[in-house]
Order: structure tokens, then sequence, then C-alpha cells
């Protein structure tokens, strides 16, 4: 509903926006900034590996991290699930694998420089 009011109003030339931030800056003038710790949350469970490089892959994790509140083995299954299936498998395998979330920044980030 408020998507067929907003393009409506648009369409009449009632409001205008000259800049996406000044939509947005609309957006949450009139419902509320959201919750920052679900949007941080939502951030963090799309997050993926993919073309990156562990290191790259670990610094993203992080600053994506800071805000949800995840920890423990919550954020050490949220980074296992994001990483590359190869990588956690050989890490998950290994003698002793790591338990903590800096435990396993520190074996993936080692891999990089093999």
């Amino acid at each position: 509903m408020w998507k067929k009011n907003i393009l409506e109003d648009l369409e009449a030339g009632e409001i205008e926006y000259e800049l996406a931030g000044k939509f947005l800056a609309g957006l949450k003038k009139e419902f509320g900034g959201g919750d920052e710790e679900m949007v941080k949350v939502a951030e963090l469970r799309k997050l993926e590996q993919g073309g990156r490089t562990m290191k790259e892959f670990v610094q993203e994790f992080r600053r994506a991290v800071r805000g949800s509140r995840y920890e423990g083995r919550l954020l050490v299954e949220e980074f296992k699930r994001g990483m590359s299936g190869v990588i956690r498998r050989k890490l998950m395998e290994a003698e002793r694998p790591p338990t903590s979330i800096e435990q396993w920044y520190k074996c993936v980030t080692n891999l990089d420089k093999h």
C-alpha cells in the first residue's frame, strides 16, 4: 500500500527525490530507522566467501559482526556457513579443529599464506 501511495505522489509531482539518499532518509523518517541489530544479522546471514580470499572474507565478516550481538558458538556457525565448503571441511577434519571464532580466523588466514 505504501509503495502505491509513494508512486502516485511521485507521478503527480507532489513529492520529489533528487537522490536515493534523500529517499532513504524519507523512509527512515516515515518508518523509523529499523532495528539496527536485525539489519546486521541479516547482513551477516547472507555473507558468503565467494571469490574472496579467506583474509578478505574474515575482514568482511568481522565488519558485519559488529552490532549483530552474535557471539560464541552461533558466531562460529555463521562463519563456517559462509566460507568455502572445501576449506571448512579441511579445517573440521583437522586433528585439532578450531573451536573459537578467533581460532577460526587465525586458521583460515594462515591458509592464504600457503
